[in-house]
């Protein structure tokens, strides 16, 4: 399922990453990588902050739907 659909709070792993070559780039330079950790902190807007490795990211909503859990 996409990250989007997810339960704020809930610790999951990434299964896959789709989109572009340089979306795929960006999200793994941002710690988005497959078999990772990530949760879901909060929605603002368009926006979904999430806690990967440790670190508070805000992705566009359009991003969090190319991550796959």
């Amino acid at each position: 399922m996409p990250l989007t659909l997810a339960n704020p709070e809930e610790v999951l792993i990434i299964k896959r990453i789709g989109g572009s070559p340089e979306i795929k780039k960006h999200l793994e330079n941002l710690g988005f990588v497959v078999g990772g950790e990530v949760r879901i902190v909060n929605r603002l807007g368009d926006n979904v902050i999430v806690n990967v490795k440790e670190a508070r990211v805000a992705i566009s909503e359009e991003m969090a739907r190319r991550i796959m859990v």
